[in-house]
């Protein structure tokens, strides 16, 4: 029987990982946000300086499911202070970086340690919660993760113009090293695994350098040209290693992905929706500032008002969704959630063809009303459908879901924006019919992610 001191105990480990979900999310949007300033201040080019936000994509996304299956392993709580030690290092010397190229390696460093913290801390929750509490816990985390993301361009904004650009990496060492004491005291521990099985280093290496090859092909597409040789040879790659990394996991005694977890189709379809929601969401964040800001006319701090109504409403909605899930499952929620979404993203295309910013600004409301009812239920019905010894690789399954969805959003909605700007009379047009096309087709794809979810 639980103990109020265990109960309390329970979310203080919340808080202590809601804290590093909070400063990885916010690391992210601000250093986006400030890519503009770092070209100048570094005299790079635009493709030079565009590798700092790639490269730690590409390390996050390539590293997650290796980082999750360690912390299965090695323990969760090793792993997850592990990264936070990466982390707050790699802030530090990307701070003091001398010039682009040393940016650029840094931020892979610093992407190794955040690759630790996200892959480990839904299944540090998981693991501290009671099934009839995981919804609560995972919807507050999703909260955490929202705040980082709008907060992340206001901060990153003032950071830079009164500050420097410096400080938006070393706003990280004071904020990660306070959570990395919270949780060296409040997560606790867990029993490590090596000594029964053995950690898959062939699987891990064609996982990383395929997924990589893969999302480079995704990231990079647009301005390689999709038919380029580069292009289709890394997109290639992919697909072969790829396909040799399942082959190799199949026969695995202790494998790095335990394909046995898609034969719930709980966990398949979990896992699936939650790649579909990414992609439209990503859709969705890509072409909207162009419309915003080069056929509307706002400027960047008007464009990223308008743009913050979506994560304020997941932010607010996350939570309640998940404490409902715990209730009454998560079917209903997730499923309701896509079509929430879908109909959203109609909306929204209608108003960003022929609506006012005030419009855009409500139907974007909409959408953060579908993926904060969507996310929690889901994540927490794929992490729960996982066995407790593999939680690593179910946390490191929903996250790698997340960037690929994210990168794959980017891809399709690029191409389809940058297809009508093509053959448009004029680019105001190509923005406008672009940005609607792009909009369709992420609502087609929050259909077919609404009757995925409705098969679990």
């Amino acid at each position: 029987m639980p103990t109020a001191e265990t109960h309390d105990r329970r979310w203080l480990v919340l808080l202590a990982v809601g804290v590093g979900t909070f400063m990885s999310a916010l690391d992210g949007s601000v250093v986006n946000t400030v890519l503009p300033l770092l070209r100048r201040e570094l005299h790079a080019s635009v493709a030079g300086i565009e590798w700092v936000t790639t490269t730690y994509l590409l390390v996050v996304s390539g590293l997650l499911l290796v980082v999750g299956r360690a912390g299965d392993l090695y323990g969760q709580r090793r792993t997850y202070l592990t990264g936070f030690v990466v982390f707050v290092r790699g802030s530090a010397l990307c701070g003091a970086a001398p010039g682009a190229p040393a940016l650029v390696a840094l931020r892979g460093l610093q992407a190794v340690g955040a690759a630790m913290l996200f892959a480990n801390a839904p299944a540090i929750l998981t693991r501290t919660f009671p099934p009839g509490e995981r919804g609560r816990a995972l919807g507050t985390q999703a909260t955490m993760t929202y705040l980082g993301l709008t907060a992340g361009p206001i901060l990153g904004g003032w950071l830079a113009h009164d500050v420097g650009w410096r400080s938006v990496f070393f706003i990280n060492v004071p904020i990660g090293a306070s959570a990395l004491l919270l949780a060296w005291r409040m997560v606790p521990a867990d029993h490590a695994r090596a000594h029964r099985e053995r950690f898959d280093f062939p699987g891990a290496v064609l996982f990383l350098t395929g997924l990589v090859a893969l999302l480079g092909a995704l990231n990079q597409g647009h301005d390689w040209g999709w038919t380029s040789p580069l292009t289709l040879g890394l997109l290639a790659l992919a697909l072969a290693l790829l396909a040799l990394f399942l082959r190799t996991e199949r026969r695995a005694l202790h494998p790095l992905l335990d394909l046995s977890l898609f034969r719930s189709r709980l966990f398949a379809a979990s896992g699936g929706s939650a790649l579909l929601n990414y992609v439209c969401v990503s859709s969705t964040a890509f072409v909207l500032p162009f419309l915003l800001i080069q056929q509307r006319g706002l400027d960047t701090q008007q464009a990223g008002l308008v743009l913050t109504a979506q994560p304020l409403v997941m932010a607010a909605v996350a939570p309640i969704s998940g404490a409902l899930s715990d209730r009454i499952g998560s079917r209903t929620l997730a499923t309701g959630g896509m079509i929430v979404l879908a109909l959203a993203l109609v909306l929204l295309a209608l108003a960003a063809a022929h609506g006012s910013v005030a419009a855009i600004a409500g139907t974007l409301a909409l959408v953060g009303l579908g993926v904060g009812t969507f996310a929690t239920p889901n994540n927490s019905a794929l992490m729960g459908a996982a066995p407790r010894h593999r939680q690593g690789i179910a946390a490191g399954v929903l996250a790698t879901a997340r960037n690929l969805g994210m990168v794959v959003g980017v891809g399709i909605s690029g191409a389809v924006l940058t297809t009508w700007l093509a053959h448009a009379p004029d680019a105001a047009a190509g923005l406008r019919h672009g940005t609607m096309a792009a909009l369709l087709l992420a609502a087609a794809l929050a259909l077919i992610g609404a009757a995925t979810s409705a098969l679990r």
